[in-house]
């Protein structure tokens, strides 16, 4: 490297007369050249370079990458310490800290959705079984994570993201998350039937993903969103829901137009199309007001209006499953308008924590029957103004407070922890297995996917644990909640009944 800079500097005096009789361009060109020339030798010879983002609370983060060159040889450094718990006892001692919160009721749903596991335990041979329908194995060895792909397809960057999410947890709890071994489906449907496994049949095969239902036993876990889906330029959830906030403080509840809206991709199911028949018509007014969403026409126009933080202008909006469950529901949820949920057959993570009548308005499911249950739901709501806004309040603040990212980390936590205690073999890192590490995930993604990464990097350890899990659901206190559904419910469809 100093030879070469000798030698261009020595070129560089050599050449300055030449260029004072030629003129003062031809020296500045000659100059701009050396220039250039110095920086790319410096950056082949530099072991890093660095790039910056704009991180949580729009604080710059450092994101160190290796030249592309030396990407492949570049390892992952080790993952930080534990934090020591604070001293208890002698002259030092720090003051304790208070007890971390129980955590929501929908953590209770860890328990039941790992209990075909507890007497049986989960062995190799059964986790293997699901090899078939996973898109990857992870694996995490002493606070290193680890991921071995499979051929199956996955539609655009969902893995990714998921992964990204599973290293912020890393990086959010280190030492906390305990050797474990699993097979995750990034599809969106469920794939272990329970009829396969009813009495004296064989444990079922343990799979992670997104949703399932009650004919179904895979094991829930947050969606890839929640760290940003760069393809539809929808923002990690925690900036994204400040942004909602804003907007919903832009027009009050009373001032939005009185309709219910749903804006969405109708092609994915065919109930989707079944709803697009209550928009308004010369005809008929179902008090919808729905809208066909063109993602290629979007991306094309950089997303301009398809912005989720400006669609909090109506009363009332519709949540309706796509091809399964849709990750749409939290951002509905977030804009202090009732949601007016059409009855689903799937569940994610936090689902299972919403109440009729509490946190939306049940509609109906079956076809035929959706406009005249949407047109009830607006004119009830329209009629009894103080109630709506209280549905519409408790399900944004159901999004604010009891599915912030703080308690989406801690569902992971806690989830994996209990998964491991199930464990009957010790988790192996494969040959092919790939470590996640920041850089080596981050760098080379597209500058979209980049941002969002940076984004959501979840901040250092954090001090103090996880928020408390709740013991199982008592048969009591889960027949109490069942009732809770039907009855809401079911009050709805004998108010509707009324009306016909």
């Amino acid at each position: 490297m100093k030879q070469q800079i000798s030698y261009l500097l020595s070129l560089l005096q050599g050449t300055s007369m030449q260029c004072r009789r030629a003129g003062g361009i031809l020296l500045f060109s000659f100059l701009l050249f050396v220039g250039v020339f110095l920086s790319s030798l410096w950056f082949d010879m530099s072991m890093i370079s660095s790039s910056f983002g704009r991180g949580r609370g729009g604080s710059r983060v450092r994101l160190t990458c290796p030249p592309a060159k030396e990407a492949a040889q570049h390892t992952c450094p080790s993952p930080p310490p534990p934090l020591a718990r604070p001293t208890t006892t002698g002259p030092a001692a720090a003051p304790s800290p208070p007890p971390p919160p129980l955590c929501p009721t929908y953590f209770q749903w860890i328990h039941e959705d790992l209990r075909p596991w507890s007497a049986s335990g989960i062995t190799r041979e059964m986790m293997e079984r699901e090899k078939e329908n996973a898109n990857f194995r992870l694996v995490v060895l002493g606070g290193r994570a680890y991921v071995e792909k499979y051929g199956r397809r996955t539609f655009q960057t969902r893995d990714l993201f998921t992964q990204w999410g599973i290293l912020q947890l890393l990086r959010r709890y280190p030492g906390r998350v305990p050797d474990l071994e699993l097979m995750f489906d990034c599809s969106d449907f469920p794939a272990v039937a329970k009829a396969a496994h009813q009495e004296n049949a064989p444990a079922p095969a343990p799979l992670f993903g997104y949703c399932s239902d009650n004919a179904s036993l895979d094991i829930v876990f947050p969606d890839w969103s929640f760290w940003g889906w760069p393809e539809v330029n929808i923002e990690p959830w925690e900036p994204l829901m400040k942004e909602v906030k804003e907007g919903n403080r832009r027009v009050r509840w009373v001032d939005r137009e009185p309709y219910a809206y749903w804006k969405g991709n109708p092609w994915v199911a065919s109930w989707r199309q079944d709803l697009l028949k209550c928009n308004v018509s010369s005809g008929q007014d179902w008090n919808a007001r729905l809208y066909v969403q063109d993602w290629i026409s979007e991306n094309k126009q950089k997303f301009m209006n398809s912005a989720l933080a400006s669609q909090c202008k109506h009363r009332y909006k519709i949540y309706i499953e796509g091809a399964a469950w849709s990750v749409s529901q939290k951002y509905i949820l977030g804009c202090d308008s009732p949601t007016l949920r059409v009855n689903p057959r799937y569940y994610d993570f936090f689902s299972r924590g919403l109440l009729p009548l509490r946190h939306y308005w049940p509609v109906k499911a079956e076809e035929g029957h959706k406009c005249s249950s949407i047109k009830f739901a607006v004119d009830w709501g329209n009629a009894h103004q103080d109630k709506a806004q209280e549905i519409g309040k408790a399900g944004s603040g159901f999004t604010e407070e009891e599915l912030k990212m703080d308690y989406v980390y801690d569902y992971m936590l806690h989830l994996l922890t209990e998964y491991a205690k199930l464990l009957r073999f010790k988790p192996t890192k494969p040959p092919a297995a790939v470590e996640l590490c920041t850089e080596l995930m981050a760098c080379p993604a597209g500058d979209l996917e980049r941002e969002f990464m940076v984004l959501s990097m979840a901040d250092g350890p954090r001090h103090g644990g996880p928020c408390t899990l709740p013991p199982p659901f008592t048969p009591s206190e889960m027949k109490s909640m069942m009732s809770e559904v039907s009855n809401s419910t079911g009050q709805v469809e004998l108010w509707e009944s009324k009306t016909d």
